[in-house]
């Protein structure tokens, strides 16, 4: 298993893999969710393969009046939104560009929109959740048994509030997240539009998108998603 989450992603980039299946498929890493004390929240999935798509890369901001938004790299209906974007619109945007300085400082620029600097560190409870997650077999992954199980255990040992791994998204496909490694967002620093988000902390009330939870600590993951089949697109442009 990569120790680093720098590994870790660069072994994602080289090795793209879907697991078999007939659901849409998603494997990749990215940050969970970061809240800051402003009351703003930023999110990022970098998804390497996709059964619908083309790899893409999204960055996800909920505004502290409680909008939501989802830039993404590829068509809204190819990504983020098409499971979200009821609540999350999505915007097409050319370019989201990842650097690692260091095996633990991860940087995400967005045009001159966004500059995101984050911080990671690896503890005892994300060592011993990263160990569980690349011991399970792909069909626990798949298991809403496993999965109902999992979440509280997450939720418990990493201190994130409300954790549900598989449930409803906002425009009803059904969803599962399968984070195999995770590492602490433990500092760093967001200018988003020119405004400085400030320090990272709890939002005074957890958030959620349908049956997703945003984790209330950050959070950076390697690893799957997978949702039930769109039948008709819904996702929502700005």
């Amino acid at each position: 298993m990569n120790t680093t989450p720098r590994a870790a992603t660069a072994a994602q980039e080289a090795e793209p893999r879907l697991i078999e299946g007939t659901d849409e498929r998603f494997t990749g890493y990215g940050v969970m969710g970061l809240p800051y004390a402003s009351d703003h929240y930023l999110a990022l999935r970098a998804f390497v393969a996709t059964s619908v798509g083309p790899a893409y890369r999204a960055i996800w901001h909920r505004a502290p009046d409680g909008r939501w938004e989802i830039f993404t790299t590829v068509e809204p209906e190819l990504s983020c939104p098409r499971y979200f974007g009821s609540v999350a619109p999505g915007e097409h945007v050319p370019a989201i560009d990842m650097a690692w300085p260091d095996d633990w400082t991860c940087e995400v620029k967005m045009g001159d929109r966004l500059s995101w600097r984050m911080n990671l560190a690896s503890t005892p409870a994300t060592r011993m959740m990263s160990a569980a997650g690349g011991a399970m077999p792909d069909g626990a992954w798949n298991s809403d048994a496993v999965l109902a199980s999992m979440g509280p255990m997450a939720a418990a040992f990493l201190g994130i509030g409300r954790t549900k791994l598989h449930g409803n998204t906002p425009n009803g496909p059904l969803y599962k997240a399968a984070p195999q490694q995770v590492w602490r967002v433990i500092g760093g620093r967001a200018l988003l539009d020119g405004e400085d988000l400030g320090r990272i902390g709890p939002l005074p009330e957890q958030t959620h998108l349908a049956d997703f939870w945003l984790p209330q600590r950050g959070i950076f993951f390697v690893g799957r998603a997978s949702f039930s089949p769109v039948l008709t697109s819904t996702a929502v442009r700005n």
